[in-house]
C-alpha cells in the first residue's frame, strides 16, 4: 500500500513501454488507413498546403510520419529520432488545420483535440526517451 501512495514509479520502464505501444498502435492505425486509401485520401491533401508542397507530398510526408515512424515507436527503435517526424505532422495540424483550436465545445462538453493529445504524449516520450524495454536501450546496452 505504501508503494501505491509513494510518488516514487513503481517501473517506469513499464509505463513508457505501455505509453509507446498504445500511442504508437493507435497513430499506425491513421497512418495505416491512409497508406491503403491512397488516392482517396490524396484527394483530400489537394487542399493542405505543407512549407509549399501540396497534394500526394505532403500525404507521403504524413504517412512516413504516422505508419512508419510509429512503428519505430513500438520497437523503440530510433525512438527520439521518430518522433521528430511524429512531432512536426502533430503540431502543424494544431497550428495550421486546427487553427490553435485545442478544445472545443462539444455535445458532451469540452473535447481536446487529438492532434494536441498526440503531440504533448509525443514531447513527454522525446524527454523522457523509450526507457530500458526498447531496442535503443538494448543496442546501447552492448
Amino acid at each position: 500500500m505504501k508503494k501505491l501512495l509513494s510518488s516514487l514509479p513503481i517501473n517506469l520502464d513499464l509505463g513508457l513501454l505501455l505509453i509507446r505501444l498504445i500511442i504508437g498502435i493507435l497513430m499506425a492505425c491513421y497512418g495505416y488507413q491512409k497508406l491503403t486509401h491512397f488516392e482517396d485520401t490524396a484527394a483530400y491533401f489537394n487542399e493542405v498546403n505543407f512549407l509549399g508542397m501540396t497534394g500526394k507530398v505532403p500525404l507521403v510526408l504524413t504517412i512516413f510520419a504516422e505508419f512508419f515512424c510509429s512503428l519505430l515507436l513500438i520497437a523503440g527503435l530510433l525512438s527520439r529520432l521518430s518522433l521528430i517526424p511524429l512531432l512536426i505532422c502533430m503540431g502543424y495540424i494544431v497550428v495550421v488545420m486546427d487553427k490553435m483550436e485545442i478544445y472545443t465545445s462539444g455535445d458532451h462538453g469540452v473535447e481536446i483535440g487529438h492532434a494536441f493529445l498526440y503531440f504533448v504524449i509525443y514531447l513527454a516520450l522525446f524527454f523522457t526517451g523509450p526507457g530500458r524495454y526498447s531496442v535503443d536501450a538494448a543496442v546501447l546496452k552492448k
